[in-house]
């Protein structure tokens, strides 16, 4: 039997965060014995993904879904377990991440290359492209700020996908924008895992997107997993127990 090649694996993951009580100094004194309120936001969280695997995970709102991936793209550490890439390049696709919101668009793409390592000849020479499939016209010269959320996502997307890394983080950026750049994108998406040495993991409440991407699905429940399967069973049941 042929051993399969891991390219993300994610042990006994937890994340916390501190909720600081709004009081006055004063009563921060008085009431320096009280803790603050700990919010855990990932729990115990283990699973892996293969090289070439379409990883989806969906939940509600305040599920941990976006903590987790974050997490995994390094933007902050867990409070315990491990993340191991094996190596690998990896690129988050969200909105608002990575963004310094003075610079423009077009210093923004230079700036998300140099911190994915690419070289500056070759962040030069997608640039054109980038641009050209982000479709925002002249704010690519204008401050980040300056943009809309829709225009926010359609340049994350664009800079993830013509950027290629070894491993893809998406989060919920193939539902922002009208309705033909979410069929470019979802056309663009299917186009790079059709790459079987490439990774991706998709953070979405669309059903439909997982189904049609993903060949696993995990459902994460309060910050802990209830499911890991195929998109069918796992989405099923989703279904119904939120509709109950």
């Amino acid at each position: 039997m042929e051993n399969k090649e891991i390219a993300v694996e994610v042990k006994d993951v937890c994340i916390h965060y501190r909720i600081m009580k709004d009081v006055t100094v004063r009563h921060s004194f008085l009431r320096k014995h009280e803790r603050d309120t700990v919010f855990e936001a990932v729990k115990n969280v283990s699973f892996e993904v293969e090289k070439g695997g379409i990883f989806g995970i969906i939940g509600k709102n305040g599920s941990g879904k976006s903590t987790l991936l974050r997490a995994i793209a390094g933007v902050f550490s867990p409070n315990s377990g491990t993340i191991d890439l094996k190596g690998h390049t990896v690129s988050l696709m969200a909105l608002g991440v990575g963004f310094k919101n003075n610079l423009t668009g077009r210093d923004n793409i230079s700036l998300s290359g140099m911190l994915l390592g690419f070289s500056e000849a070759q962040i030069q020479d997608k640039m054109q492209e980038i641009i050209d499939f982000a479709e925002i016209g002249d704010f690519i010269d204008r401050p980040v700020r300056t943009y809309s959320s829709g225009m926010h996502s359609k340049l994350a997307f664009a800079i993830t996908a013509m950027l290629e890394t070894d491993i893809m983080l998406v989060d919920e950026v193939l539902s922002v924008g009208d309705e033909r750049f979410k069929k470019k994108s979802l056309n663009k998406m299917k186009e790079l895992i059709g790459d079987k040495n490439r990774t991706v993991i998709i953070v979405s409440h669309s059903i439909p997107t997982l189904k049609d991407l993903c060949d696993t699905v995990m459902w994460i429940h309060d910050g802990e997993i209830k499911e890991i399967g195929t998109p069918q069973k796992v989405l099923d049941d989703y279904v119904v127990f939120m509709n109950k």
